[in-house]
Formats: C-alpha cells, structure tokens, sequence
C-alpha cells in the first residue's frame, strides 16, 4: 500500500533533515547570502543615489534653466560623449543684454569661471576655482551665507566690480583655520579682496570639485583676473515653472542669431535628472546583475550538497520506498530542502543587506526598498528550486531494492 504523506510532515522531515548538520547548512547557504546581501547593498545605494541627486536638484527649482556650450545631449535624450559636447564656445555680455531685453521677467545669471592661486595670511591654496557671477547667484543659487556668515554682494557692488570675495566653506577652512575671515583680506593675482561672506555649505557638485572649494566674486572681477570677458554658463529663472517649455525655445531662438544650432544647449533640471537617472540605474543594474552571479554560484553549492546528501540517505531513501512512499513525495521532500536551504540564505542575505545599507548611510546615502527585497528572496528561493530538481529527480528514481542495498 502506498503512503501519501501530508505537506506539513514533508516540512517537518525537511527541516529535521537541514537541522541534523546546521555547519553544513549554514556554508551550503553562504553563496545564497552573499548574492542576495550584495543585491540588497548595490540595489539601495542606487536608489538612495537617486534620491540624492533629486534632492539636489530640487534646490535648483523646476523653473531654472540652463544655458551652456556645445551640444551636451545627444538626440537620444543621453549625455554626448562626442566631440561636439567640447566645442570651444563662450558667450559674452552681449548676449546676457540681448537676453535680459528679450525677457524682462526671468532672472539671468551669467556665470564665469578661472583658477588661481589665492594667498591668506600666511596660507596659499593652488588652483582654486573662482567663480564670477551677480547679485542674484546668492538666492538664486542657494549660496547666500547665513547672517551670522557675513552677507553676498549686492547689485551696486556687482555693477561696480567691487573687490569682494565670498569663500566656499572649506575655502574658509583652509585658509584661516580658526580665525573668523569676515573683513580679512586675501590675494588673487596680485589683487586684494575683501572677504564678506562665507557660503552656504552644499557638497559635492556633479562632474567636478566640491562646491565648497569655489571663491564667488562679481562677474568683472573674473574677467579682469582671467583677462578676456567669455562667459561659461548662463542660467535663467523664470516666474513659474509653467512657462520653462515655451522659454526654452524662445532662448534658442535668441542665441541662434548669433551662434550655429548645434554650438549650444538650452536645457532644463528635468533633462538633466532624467540623464543623470539613466545612467545611475544602468549602473545598478549592471553592478547588481555581476552580484546575481553569486546566487547562481549559491545554487551550483545547494545542488551539489542536495546531490551528496541524497547518496547519504539513499537507504533511507530506498526503506521509505519500500514501505510504500511515493516517488514525488520523495521528489517534493528534496525540493523543499533546497528550497528551504535556498531561502534560509535569503532571509540572512536580506538581513546582512540591509544592515550593511544602514551602516553605509552615514557616509553614503542609500534606500532599502521593498520591491528590492521582495526580489532578492523570490529570486533565491526560485534558485533553491531550480537547482533542487536535478538531486530530487535522483532521489525519486532509485531503486527501492538497489537502494537498500546500498553501502
């Protein structure tokens, strides 16, 4: 007579059989736990990537755009990684007259940049970026010190071109250490500036040097440390962020009297991101597709384990046999040991993963999901199966007779 046992006693003899050797189960999961923890890891760094740089770029405002040389986008929405993206343009004043009389209503800021040497007190500091700007970079640009950090230079002292300076903060740091440099001198080229503020700390710029590493002076301050008038960048604030699709054409049509179409871009925050976002989620995906492979290793382990361990019990095999067990229920028993080998993997996976994403978080930011996770184990626990049929198939086809047999 043929005995059919339930599922709950297929569990309980699949879990007596993983517990009879926990080492044994504990390193045939190990493959398990390091794939699934390495998924869950890069997995949250690229969603807290993201969130980051969304972040950053709502300080910029929806309604800002941005205005730069040479064709940063290609066709297909992407960054230009061609020549064009290089070409040697600069605007100039003129154009910043032409634009602020074609739109009265928006904000326009031109921004220029060099790098020198900058001496203080008995410091100096080597290729220091400074940034030429106006009165309106300060709010506009979320750079505006805190009170109690002095002030940004006003639009009298723009126009002027008055030797003021306001320091990024490590700037600050790094040149005065511990004295307060408000209303301290320091030297470019030759030219000495009044420190008046110290910016707003901001982090990290994209694709280049920390913000905090910029020294901010009127635009006319540049250009004569510089020794030419280009202009790098122009950004411009609209009233409302309705108005950004419709102004972007009309500023292309503006530069187009003066420059070829594809000398130039006009592009918004939103490009931007969604640029940025591509290439941080192909990036995750490619890093968490390379961490996968450890879950198939994992696998490869659970099967060959599955494959030992049914040799060790192949008289036990056979006697069930015997007695009257059928051959899928042994089938099912082996599958769910793996599967059970398979998700014990998982679980301490998640739980090392999201530890390790936690610890991570003070430095770097990151996101736990629970679409990550619920992947992560879906995905060993289908690993568990796959790679459990081909020992259950071995196990449910023996022989009772040869199976008893066995030595």
């Amino acid at each position: 007579m043929k005995i059919k046992p339930s599922l709950s006693d297929l569990l309980n003899s699949s879990f007596r059989s993983i517990l009879k050797n926990k080492g044994r189960t504990l390193l045939t999961s190990l493959g398990i736990i390091i794939g699934v923890s390495s998924v869950i890891l890069l997995t949250s760094i690229g969603n807290g990537l993201k969130s980051y740089v969304s972040d950053q770029f709502e300080t910029l405002g929806a309604n800002t755009i941005f205005v730069s040389p040479g064709m940063i986008f290609s066709e297909g929405g992407r960054f230009n990684q061609g020549a064009e993206q290089f070409l040697s343009l600069s605007f100039d004043k003129k154009d910043i007259s032409n634009l602020s009389r074609n739109f009265r209503s928006d904000t326009i800021i031109p921004l220029s940049q060099t790098s020198a040497e900058v001496k203080a007190l008995n410091k100096t500091l080597r290729s220091i970026s400074i940034i030429g700007t106006t009165d309106d970079y300060g709010q506009e640009g979320n750079a505006t010190p805190d009170p109690k950090n002095g002030r940004w230079f006003s639009a009298e002292e723009s126009a002027k071109g008055s030797k003021v300076a306001i320091l990024g903060s490590n700037v600050a740091t790094d040149l005065f250490g511990n004295v307060n440099p408000l209303g301290r001198k320091i030297i470019i080229k030759g030219k000495t500036l009044k420190v008046i503020g110290i910016a707003n700390q901001q982090g990290s710029s994209f694709g280049g040097q920390p913000v905090d590493d910029y020294i901010y002076v009127p635009l006319d301050i540049v250009h004569s440390l510089s020794g030419n008038e280009d202009i790098n960048s122009i950004q411009i604030k609209t009233p409302s962020k309705d108005e950004v699709p419709q102004r972007k054409l009309e500023i292309e049509e503006v530069l187009l009297d003066r420059y070829e179409k594809d000398t130039f871009t006009v592009f918004d925050s939103s490009q931007l991101l969604s640029s940025i976002n591509n290439i941080i989620s192909v990036l995750t995906v490619a890093l968490t597709g390379i961490a996968a492979i450890s879950l198939i290793v994992g696998g490869i382990g659970i099967m060959n384990i599955m494959l030992v361990t049914v040799s060790e019990r192949t008289r036990e095999i056979g006697l069930r046999k015997a007695i009257g067990a059928y051959p899928r229920a042994i089938l099912v028993q082996f599958l769910i040991e793996a599967t059970i080998l398979s998700g014990i993997g998982g679980i301490i996976g998640i739980l090392l993963g999201t530890l390790g994403s936690l610890a991570i978080n003070n430095f770097f930011p990151t996101n736990v999901t629970l679409q990550s996770v619920i992947l992560a184990f879906g995905v060993s626990a289908i690993v568990g199966i796959v790679f459990g049929v081909a020992p259950a198939r071995k196990a449910s086809k023996l022989s009772p007779i040869e199976a008893l047999r066995y030595e």
